[in-house]
């Protein structure tokens, strides 16, 4: 079997809160909550970016398991804001890991979706070799232009994991991806925040692909919602995932566990992956987990995941983590995000 044999996740110390936001632009956050359904979101610091986060939750793998570096064969580092424009972030994290030169390294991007694109290559991959092993990484210090409804939402987190065929703590069952030319949400080179095309990122992309993913994905596997203990989807804002789980046919109680946007916001790449994690947190073992992740531009991947007796030694709180963070004022924010 394949699947994830071990994780880690990283959340920045400060966050600040919508209602922050929308006092500066002098805007009613009432309403605004009422749309996205956030009320704050995760903040970098000034010397954090996608690769230092990365790092702090690559490190967490590797506490519990430091000689499996030498069996590290691939290394992908999912991001939508990866510090350099041309060199590789992947080979730098292995070197402070000190992962040796022996594997396969890329750089993924596809908007929301990079890291759960490599989870789905590497397993892959990794299904005729019993002792190699795979690093995948999604991370991102995600920023908006001031005054965008994005600045809400857009977030920063990574999220690591360790992909195995041996005492896997999640068994991937399945994978199925659905992808088109849809261009919802853009970024072009030497642009400094994100473009999108407002009402259009709904309907046609981020509910048509992910209906369409999950839709396939059970079909093929013959399930339906009730099969699924949990259910995880990507999460732009705190509306999306509530409203695609009701169409798909999910219970709020199966959904409720993974919708950590409220408090995190949308961490681009790590998003959907923060879902995941905090569904771990309480999974019980034979759970199955239904996941469908988003990318703009378009696409989805969907997963079908079944805890093993594993996941009680690798089993990590997200709740803990969430304690004793930092407020941030907006003047501050904007400082961190190098705004001003």
């Amino acid at each position: 079997m394949v699947g994830i044999q071990s994780y880690g996740f990283y959340i920045p110390h400060y966050y600040i809160r919508g209602k922050t936001i929308a006092d500066n632009w002098k805007k009613d956050f009432t309403h605004i909550k009422r749309n996205l359904r956030i009320d704050q979101k995760t903040v970098a610091g000034l010397d954090e970016d996608s690769l230092t986060m990365a790092f702090e939750s690559s490190s967490i793998i590797f506490k519990s398991f430091p000689k499996t570096k030498k069996q590290i064969k691939y290394l992908f580092f999912g991001s939508e804001s990866p510090i350099y424009a041309v060199n590789p972030s992947s080979t730098i994290l292995a070197e402070w890991l000190g992962i040796k030169n022996e594997y396969l390294a890329s750089d993924l991007e596809f908007a929301c979706k990079a890291g759960t694109g490599a989870l789905i290559l590497a397993s892959r991959l990794l299904k005729n070799n019993e002792k190699d092993k795979a690093l995948i990484v999604a991370s991102d210090k995600a920023t908006a232009k001031i005054g965008d409804f994005l600045e809400y939402t857009a977030a920063s987190a990574s999220v690591s994991l360790l992909v195995a065929k041996e005492k896997v703590a999640v068994e991937i069952l399945d994978s199925l991806s659905f992808s088109s030319d849809t261009p919802d949400f853009w970024r072009r080179e030497g642009a400094k925040y994100p473009s999108h095309g407002g009402r259009f990122t709904g309907k046609p992309s981020y509910f048509y692909h992910i209906e369409e993913a999950s839709h396939r994905l059970m079909r093929k596997n013959n399930l339906k919602p009730n099969d699924f203990q949990f259910a995880v989807f990507h999460m732009p804002n705190g509306k999306f995932p509530r409203l695609i789980a009701k169409k798909l046919g999910f219970k709020e109680k199966q959904l409720e566990k993974s919708l950590v946007v409220n408090r995190l916001g949308n961490s681009y790449t790590a998003s959907a992956l923060m879902g995941l994690v905090s569904v771990l947190e309480t999974a019980k073992i034979g759970d199955k987990i239904f996941f469908c992740s988003y990318g703009s531009g378009a696409g989805s991947d969907a997963l079908i995941f079944r805890v093993s007796p594993y996941l009680n030694e690798v089993r990590q709180s997200l709740t803990s983590l969430l304690k004793g963070r930092e407020e941030v004022d907006y003047s501050t924010y904007l400082k961190f995000m190098e705004i001003i």
